[in-house]
């Protein structure tokens, strides 16, 4: 077990070298990779660091304040703790803890439609409005009822996301077996054993398959047909007039996310969405798109 003090941890990187000793390899490679030949996550990151801050001096800085608004509320600083898939198979009741430690800072946190804590739990737990995220899938019914349990749970903001149609291809998910709970295979179990924390934490945790989906796919059993099921449903129709039907049944505040080229900024700001996430999905779907940064400080051509 890595029993590092948090102390000595000074950057990022620091942060990530605890990640990979801590948490299996397949759900680190989850979050850690692309899809296919990761060019665009390369030129997230590359891209990224060619952002360079402009130094002003002799400026009083005593009264700094990081604080802003988002979507009408006031925020400490202005982040979000965006949605992780997965994010109870980082660590045990993951959404949990990294929705109450958003709240802590000050910043809202996303749940994701593929979370292991289900929205219930969340806000169990929490006591305080997060946003949720919505995949729409083929079964309309089932996301009719996400959407009234995202209203019932009083979160404060939905977040579609629209760059999921056809799912990207993650190289390191099919080589590592990646599955929810994780695939029984030699090396699997091998690298699990070297994890006892992260094992710990996963048995005390409140759910190991995705809370969101439980007791509401009837017939579906077994970790295979639920992926199965899942891959099928992510909707290749999907379009503009599927927001007006949301937005039907959300009455509070809409962020698409996964904008990525200009013409689409303007039809989802015609379409009612209070907010977009300019992103591609963090390189992890259509690889060979251009960088979310690039794109967002991008010159209009028109």
């Amino acid at each position: 077990m890595d029993l590092t003090p948090l102390r000595y941890i000074t950057c990022t990187e620091d942060m990530r070298a605890t990640y990979r000793r801590k948490v299996p390899k397949a759900f680190m490679e989850y979050c850690e990779a692309g899809s296919y030949s990761q060019s665009t996550l390369a030129a997230n990151r590359d891209d990224m660091e060619k952002v360079k801050l402009r130094q002003r001096v002799l400026v009083d800085m005593s009264a700094r304040d990081h604080s802003t608004t988002i979507l009408g509320e006031k925020v400490a600083m202005p982040l979000v703790l965006a949605p992780v898939g997965s994010c109870g198979m980082q660590r045990g009741d993951g959404e949990i803890l990294a929705a109450r430690a958003a709240n802590a800072a000050g910043i809202p946190f996303t749940l994701s439609t593929m979370s292991i804590c289900s929205i219930e739990d969340v806000a169990e737990a929490t006591g305080k409005p997060f946003w949720f995220q919505l995949y729409v899938m083929r079964d309309r019914e089932f996301i009719r009822d996400l959407i009234a349990r995202a209203r019932a749970a009083k979160c404060s903001a939905l977040v579609l996301t629209v760059d999921l149609q056809v799912l990207g291809q993650r190289h390191c998910d099919i080589k590592n077996g990646l599955s929810v709970p994780p695939e029984v295979r030699l090396s699997n179990v091998l690298d699990i054993a070297t994890k006892p924390g992260w094992v710990m934490s996963i048995l005390k945790g409140k759910r190991r398959s995705f809370g969101n989906l439980d007791g509401h796919l009837k017939g579906i059993a077994g970790v295979r047909a639920l992926g199965q099921w899942t891959s099928s449903q992510f909707d290749q129709a999907l379009n503009w007039k599927d927001v007006e039907w949301i937005k039907s049944l959300w009455p509070g505040k809409l962020v698409i996310k996964g904008i990525l080229d200009l013409e689409d900024a303007r039809l989802a700001v015609k379409s009612g969405a209070d907010a977009i996430v300019v992103s591609n999905h963090g390189g992890r779907q259509l690889d060979g798109a251009p960088s979310s940064i690039a794109m967002l400080l991008s010159e209009p051509n028109a």
